[in-house]
């Protein structure tokens, strides 16, 4: 097993990125939504007054988050987030302008959601049953490599059906907020 290179305090291997218009809004968002804490001694102001970097502590791990600048593409993240309490992560995101794309659903075990923020990121918000049955093994039950399975569908429940149905409808709804107006 590779052995996880050296990082700074506060990181870890892999920290995600959002780039965002209106990021201070976003901010706002993730702190009430996942109970994030912002660091403000990471807060970087650009020249043009947008936000350039800023950092949040959401559990054990750290999202960075810039404005969008006026030329830059648009690129809504998709972050994969351990909660302790979905139902009441979905509450404060729908509360806060978030759109439920996926309601809890029980996946291999633990519990998957998956709500869309007011800048279209795509957050997928998983409780994690450590005592649950997790067969990621290859049988048929589980992921595989194997040709015969290499389609997801054939070990496809109601329940993964419908983890997959909403991810594509979201997916294929999401637009650049500049372009709709």
């Amino acid at each position: 097993m590779a052995t996880a290179p050296a990082v700074p305090a506060g990181s870890n291997t892999v920290n995600p990125f959002i780039v965002a218009d209106a990021a201070g809004d976003l901010i706002e968002f993730l702190v009430a939504v996942f109970d994030a804490e912002d660091v403000p001694e990471a807060r970087t102001l650009d020249t043009d007054g947008l936000i350039l970097h800023a950092e949040l502590r959401i559990g054990d791990s750290t999202v960075t988050v810039a404005d969008r600048k006026p030329a830059w593409p648009f690129t809504p993240s998709l972050i994969r987030v351990y909660v302790d309490d979905v139902e009441a992560v979905l509450a404060r995101a729908e509360k806060l302008g978030g759109r439920i794309v996926t309601r809890p659903t029980d996946f291999f075990g633990d519990t998957l959601a998956r709500f869309q923020d007011p800048a279209s990121n795509l957050w997928w918000v998983y409780r994690h049953d450590p005592g649950a049955a997790q067969d990621w093994s290859g049988d048929a039950e589980g992921w595989s490599e194997t040709e015969e399975s290499a389609d997801w569908s054939a070990f496809a429940t109601p329940e993964l059906e419908y983890l997959h149905s909403s991810l594509d409808e979201a997916m294929s709804a999401i637009r650049d907020t500049r372009a709709a107006g």
